[in-house]
């Protein structure tokens, strides 16, 4: 791509951006030797490091460059005599200063500057072999150079232009932070959906790319209207026009095929070479799918590979660049400059979607009522081979199904609003899966620099576990009346209450006569902190969010918020410590204790309420069955009321805090069950069942029981869901024991063979499974020795899920069965357990009514 020698030589006007992708730049010119720790500064053809942000403006895409930046890291100052010892062997260049900052351990430290990152990581691997511990060296310059500035997602920069084909480039940039929400971008982002058709060799057939978003306006300066590219609707594809006959007997297929546009190309070769033209030439910011990082990226780069191709999909014609994972979850990561590539899978998880399968038929089937474009979903390979033979069109339209579904599953759940205010909040890259450790360290580093901290390294054992949330032991039964009273971000207000912080408990164990105590041997200063006022900050943009009826933004705070107790108790971030993570669960576990016992000195007409069960940040309150449900909800508000006032109380007479705790009357149960543990008269946690009434509608909720499971087969969640319809509907016990028969003699006749098949996900690779093989792994071996006879490519070596049967021959893939199914498994192991659950609250004995029915034949 040619480059316009447009070259300012001032600085342009201040503008804001969004940041897309950030990146490193090493020079290779060799290093010159520097004495010692002096502290003269570099000359700029000295440092070889660059760092580049590519960032979204309103007036188009910008590549901004900050020269001049230095990787580094600090070590104790005890050691810095044997540091530069060890530099001055290895002839590194490099400077260091002595610093005002100190470990929480309170021991001085000193920062060694380097000129290129690879000099950088010499160091630190030749301090590690003499034993001399670095802090703070596995942070990326690229990031932490926006931390120390506290830059999240949007800034404002300026810096000298010059002019690029499709963007600008900016020089001598500086960057700085937007304050305030209202002032901040919400950029209009150009998406392509892209989705890839192949064989199960990987052999390429077609890509499919389709536009999501803008792209009507121009994104740089120089393009005008006259060039805006169109929206796409594209299925580029392997084959010929006459091979594939443009034209079909089928109207709606043929009515798929004139919205779209189709581009035949000779071969895999040529596959690609189009694909990264139609890249470059509608020049999306995101590119998005389903699975897209690790199937659809991947695959193009090993085809690419054995092509001797170099795929150019990054903006300034830049190469794409696969890493894979350092863990064993096999996810790898794509790095595209100047452009984003967002999974929806993983996108949606970290918004917190549950779905029985994150298949994209399954998601987009529950979400959109939609699904994929063909007949036979379970056999779509088969299909896709077929077609790609015998129907191009038809595997055209398919292709292009697939991304729209993509797209429209981000529209329907407006993913991209998400994700881009937890990156406006947090200052996590917005294609960052997970992220809460990197979310804390965004935010809590440079307050800490400021006060004179580094911050502590990786524990290096993992870290110990730390207590979890309270669960009290439930007294099981079939009630009527029941409330639940909730508290309020429960773990979060703890935080804010009783000022948990890491430099906090640093400075609170200094000084504990004047400290907040805490668990473990953890005291915490009531002023020296800044994680309760984090907290504070992100309660009040929820507050504003909900007000504003901003559901997205109000999604992503509470998913930070509560992040932030599980970051402290993970052995994962380098702010872990069981001094604090205990002293929000153990602290919780109070809470919840003594607010049951003041629950229970209450009473209604005479009668103390009960309390059945708490769990987490529940309390669960049985009252007087005679109570009309208008009566139950004005207790449910009293009780609130009255708590809240006891802890104003209690917190201010004990510890002199104020209180951030907040229990809300949540719900009220006209009947509720509370299960046995199987084969105990113990009381079950986490399982329940309710019945909600409210204004003439009601509605059951599930927790933890079969009906919300999905590795119980769909006869036992619709028996369960049937079943307690019934019983909490005080269905007569004749009609009740006619129901189950039925249900028995349906199974037994194989009338609902269709609802027996179980699917479980293989999370290991089949080969790990050794001295333990459950069902669905007998199943899944079974399908690939029948697969490897029939000279059929295995299907579940590597993970993935399975579908299969209980039959007399034992577990069987549900496309390979051969047995008849032992329909006793489905009666004793699926039917029964769920009736036991509640039929003996009522009296009633799934085995006396099995044995009545037997005794009919």
């Amino acid at each position: 791509m040619t480059k316009e020698a447009n070259i300012q030589t001032q600085y342009a006007p201040k503008q804001q951006a969004f940041l897309l992708t950030r990146h490193l730049n090493d020079r290779h010119n060799n290093d010159l030797q520097r004495n010692g720790h002096n502290n003269s500064k570099a000359s700029p053809n000295q440092n070889d490091t660059i760092l580049s942000y590519w960032a979204w403006t309103p007036q188009g895409i910008v590549k901004l460059n900050i020269e001049q930046q230095k990787p580094h890291f600090f070590i104790e100052q005890q050691d810095h005599s044997k540091a530069i010892s060890l530099f001055n062997k290895l002839n590194l260049t490099f400077e260091g200063k002595f610093l005002e900052l100190t470990t929480f351990e309170n021991r001085p430290t000193v920062v060694f500057y380097f000129s290129r990152l690879a000099t950088k990581n010499k160091a630190v691997q030749a301090l590690m072999s003499a034993d001399i511990i670095t802090f703070e060296s596995d942070i990326r310059l690229q990031d932490r150079y926006l931390i120390e500035r506290n830059i999240q997602a949007n800034f404002d920069f300026i810096g000298i232009p010059q002019s690029r084909q499709g963007f600008t480039e900016y020089h001598q940039v500086k960057l700085k932070s937007v304050e305030h929400h209202a002032d901040k971008l919400h950029p209009d982002f150009k998406v392509v959906s892209l989705d890839i058709e192949c064989s199960m060799q990987g052999e390429l057939f077609s890509i499919g790319l389709h536009s999501y978003g803008s792209s009507k306006k121009p994104h740089s300066q120089t393009e005008s209207s006259e060039t805006l590219t169109e929206p796409l609707n594209l299925v580029i594809m392997i084959g010929a026009p006459d091979q594939a006959n443009s034209t079909t007997d089928d109207p709606e297929l043929q009515a798929k095929v004139d919205a779209m546009e189709i581009q035949w190309v000779k071969d895999e070769y040529q596959l690609l070479m189009a694909l990264e033209h139609h890249i470059q030439l509608f020049d999306p910011d995101i590119i998005i799918g389903w699975n897209v990082i690790n199937f659809d990226f991947q695959l193009l780069i090993k085809r690419a590979k054995k092509l001797n191709l170099t795929l150019r999909l990054g903006r300034e014609l830049s190469s794409i660049h696969w890493r894979d994972s350092r863990t064993e979850n096999n996810q790898g990561f794509v790095t595209l400059p100047g452009r984003l590539v967002i999974d929806g899978i993983d996108s949606l998880k970290t918004a917190t979607y549950h779905f029985e399968s994150f298949s994209l038929e399954n998601v987009s089937r529950t979400l959109l009522q939609r699904g994929k474009d063909t007949e036979d979903v379970d056999n779509r390979v088969e299909h896709i081979l077929h077609d790609f033979e015998h129907n191009k069109l038809k595997l055209a339209a398919y292709n292009l199904e697939d991304c729209r579904l993509v797209s429209d599953i981000f529209d329907h759940t407006q993913l991209l609003d998400f994700m881009i205010l937890r990156s406006q909040i947090t200052g996590l890259e917005l294609d960052k899966v997970g992220g809460s450790v990197a979310a804390f360290t965004n935010l809590y580093l440079p307050k800490l620099h400021r006060a004179g901290y580094i911050a502590p390294n990786l524990p290096p054992d993992g870290g110990l576990a730390s207590p979890g949330g309270y669960v009290m032991n439930s007294l099981p039964g079939f009630y009527k009346n029941v409330l639940v009273l909730d508290f309020k971000s429960l773990y979060p207000s703890i935080i804010r209450t009783f000022k948990i912080d890491p430099m906090g408990l640093i400075e609170g164990l200094k000084h504990p006569d004047n400290a907040i105590p805490g668990f473990k041997g953890g005291w915490f200063d009531r002023e020296k902190h800044f994680l309760p006022d984090i907290i504070t900050s992100l309660w009040q943009q929820r507050d504003q969010a909900k007000r504003d009826q901003d559901a997205p933004r109000s999604q992503a705070i509470k998913i930070i918020m509560n992040s932030f107790y599980g970051v402290l108790g993970s052995g994962g971030c380098r702010f872990y410590d069981t001094r604090l993570a205990s002293s929000i669960t153990m602290r919780g576990h109070q809470i919840m204790t003594q607010t049951a016992e003041w629950i229970e000195q209450q009473s209604y007409q005479g009668r103390n309420h009960q309390v059945i069960y708490g769990d987490t940040d529940s309390t669960f309150v049985l009252l007087d069955e005679s109570l009309s449900q208008q009566e139950a909800k004005a207790i449910g508000h009293s009780l609130a009321t009255y708590i809240n006032q006891q802890w104003r109380d209690y917190l201010q007479s004990h510890f002199h805090l104020s209180c951030h705790l907040e229990i809300e009357f949540e719900n009220h149960y006209s009947r509720f069950l509370m299960p046995t543990i199987r084969g105990s008269e113990a009381g079950s946690k986490k399982r329940y069942a309710g019945l909600i009434k409210e204004n003439d509608q009601e509605r059951m909720v599930y927790k933890g029981l079969e009906t919300v499971r999905t590795d119980w087969t769909e006869l036992a969640r619709e028996f369960q869901h049937e079943l307690y319809q019934k019983v909490f509907h005080d269905c007569p016990e004749p009609e009740l024991i006619a129901f189950i028969k039925h249900r028995v003699n349906q199974v037994s006749e194989g009338l609902l063979d269709h609802k027996l098949i179980y699917r479980k996900r293989l999370r290991r690779p089949l080969r790990e499974y050794i001295k333990n093989i459950p069902p669905h792994v007998k199943a899944a071996r079974k399908a690939d020795e029948i697969n490897q006879a029939k000279g059929l490519p295995l299907q579940y070596q590597y993970k993935g899920w399975i579908s299969y049967l209980i039959t007399i021959g034992g577990a069987e893939p549900e496309e390979y069965l051969v047995s008849p199914i032992d329909y006793n498994h489905y009666i004793e192991k699926q039917l029964q357990p769920i009736a036991e659950g509640i039929l003996p609250m009522i009296g009633l004995d799934f085995g006396r009514i099995l044995d009545q029915q037997m005794d009919l034949f």
